[in-house]
């Protein structure tokens, strides 16, 4: 119980702020200008062809069919394991975050940035889908190898990988010009939030169900 109290702290904390970075952007747009464009200038450059093809590939891992796509393959492979729970928390804090972020999407509705875009998109900008549902996912799978994972350096292996993928779509997103920094940030204390409030719940189902022989 003293493990679910903090986890829901740190959960509302991370939904503060959100929502505190939502009502500047929302209202105060212009004082987020200087920040979100010294670091648009520093990520982009003069865009170099190189740096151009490896972002505009690396963001398409967080594309909606390569994230769900990957996820229902993992979660199929973790119910055949009889990680049900894994699997349910995989699966369904994912879904919550795509019905939540569209939501705050129409919530904010913060145009998109005026400079180049690298590829094609529609919608609003803050938050960032693509930066909140790989964080989200790269945080659930954090979660499962290190409960999961016996070999130590594999799993740290494992996690660092995670992370750095979800750090390197988010940044692609700044790059290909379709989000603000901002909404790195925001997509960010999105998935933190959603990971903190749903972990508690996991962590219950799957100590009951393993008592109950219904997952390994």
């Amino acid at each position: 119980m003293k493990n679910s109290l903090k986890h829901y702290k740190n959960a509302s904390y991370a939904a503060l702020f959100f929502v505190m970075l939502g009502y500047v952007v929302k209202f105060y747009p212009d004082y987020l200008v200087g920040f979100d464009r010294t670091i648009q200038m520093a990520i982009r450059g003069n865009l170099p062809q190189m740096g151009t093809s490896f972002w505009t590939t690396v963001t398409k891992l967080g594309n909606v069919v390569s994230i769900f796509g990957f996820v229902f393959v993992l979660a199929v492979f973790f119910y055949w394991k009889r990680w049900k729970a894994e699997s349910y928390f995989l699966v369904g804090s994912l879904i919550l975050m795509a019905g939540v972020s569209s939501a705050l999407k129409f919530l904010y509705q913060r145009p998109r940035p005026t400079i180049e875009w690298l590829i094609d998109t529609v919608g609003y900008s803050y938050p960032s889908w693509h930066t909140a549902s790989t964080m989200l996912v790269a945080g659930v799978l954090v979660i499962v190898l290190n409960q999961r994972c016996q070999n130590k350096w594999l799993k740290y292996l494992g996690q660092a990988l995670l992370v750095i993928i979800a750090i390197l779509v988010a940044l692609s997103r700044v790059y290909i010009g379709v989000h603000f920094p901002t909404d790195i940030i925001g997509g960010w204390l999105l998935a933190l939030a959603l990971l903190f409030g749903l972990y508690p719940t996991y962590d219950r189902y799957r100590f009951t169900w393993r008592f109950q022989s219904k997952q390994k």
